[in-house]
């Protein structure tokens, strides 16, 4: 299946799993990478030694491309960037920053950079910033997300009109069939996250796991916009927000009742009542937790069948 984006990344298949926080560790990334596609290590939710060790398990479990995401809002930026570079990772994926930042420091030690944006003015910085592709997410995806509100059937289309580098979308996505309709409305590829998270090699709780698989529609929601905006599944602690916007609350007021490493808690510890339960709304379609290779396999035999019946039309 040859395009830019298995030409960019040297891999059979234009998916990448995404690199999430508490989810996507060197099992995930390297089974991902084995199966034909783009594998990330999440490194948000790492210290600089653990994703060292992280990098050096993957490179021993595949002898495939594989990258590492990284949100650079988080702290110790620097030492996370000098450790990809010294473990010789050839591909990165930036978000939650300025592109411009790191760009072509990384593009001058040859690695290839993407950068994760949720509209166009930012998908035109990014493409400004020298960045090789860039993910275009809608307001579907899971995690952190844009304030717009932008779906990814209307992001697609409008980044596509503006840019020339490769794009990759993300958002909702979790089958064949709406790979293909992304890449039709002008993706080159497609970044997979909720589905993943559900597979055999997730690092995420088994619990959170479970969570995913029953989750159906409307049981996520994006909230706390004041502070960085987040789709998360409906517990304890969203309906402990939810009381709280009531009483019009201030930013200090919202960072208390989040706290600190509550995403932590929720999908790596699996406490389902006070943690952060990130996923996309896809999850009301993800029915089973299954090795990697085999979703894999799932996404390109309905990918395939779907371009068939879309000639028939």
């Amino acid at each position: 299946m040859p395009n830019r984006i298995t030409q960019l990344f040297n891999i059979k298949y234009p998916i990448v799993q995404a690199g999430m926080i508490w989810n996507s560790g060197w099992r995930l990334a390297s089974a991902a990478s084995n199966s034909g596609i783009l594998g990330l290590i999440g490194a948000g939710s790492m210290y600089p030694d653990v994703l060292r060790e992280h990098i050096q398990k993957c490179k021993k479990a595949t002898d495939r491309p594989f990258g590492v995401n990284v949100p650079m809002l988080y702290p110790n930026i620097e030492e996370i960037m000098d450790i990809i570079v010294e473990e010789g990772v050839k591909i990165v994926f930036t978000s939650a920053g300025n592109p411009k930042t790191w760009t072509k420091w990384l593009q001058d030690r040859g690695i290839t950079v993407v950068h994760v944006v949720s509209s166009v003015k930012f998908a035109l910085k990014a493409q400004e910033a020298g960045v090789d592709a860039v993910v275009a997410e809608g307001f579907e995806a899971g995690g952190h997300n844009g304030r717009d509100e932008t779906t990814t059937l209307t992001l697609i289309p409008m980044v596509k009109e503006q840019i020339k580098i490769p794009l990759i979308a993300a958002g909702g996505i979790a089958t064949g069939k709406a790979m293909l309709a992304t890449m039709i409305l002008g993706a080159d590829g497609v970044q997979v996250g909720s589905r993943f998270v559900a597979s055999e090699e997730s690092s995420a709780h088994q619990a959170f796991k479970q969570v995913v698989v029953d989750a159906k529609e409307g049981d996520t929601q994006l909230t706390l916009k004041e502070l960085a905006p987040v789709r998360l599944i409906k517990n304890k602690f969203y309906n402990d927000l939810q009381d709280l916007y009531k009483k019009g609350p201030t930013i200090d007021e919202l960072k208390e009742l989040l706290g600190r490493a509550r995403a932590k808690r929720g999908m790596f510890e699996g406490d389902l009542e006070d943690g952060e339960l990130e996923i996309g709304q896809i999850s009301g379609l993800i029915h089973d937790i299954k090795p990697v290779s085999e979703i894999v396999d799932e996404i390109i035999t309905e990918f395939k069948r779907a371009q068939t019946s879309i000639s028939k039309l």
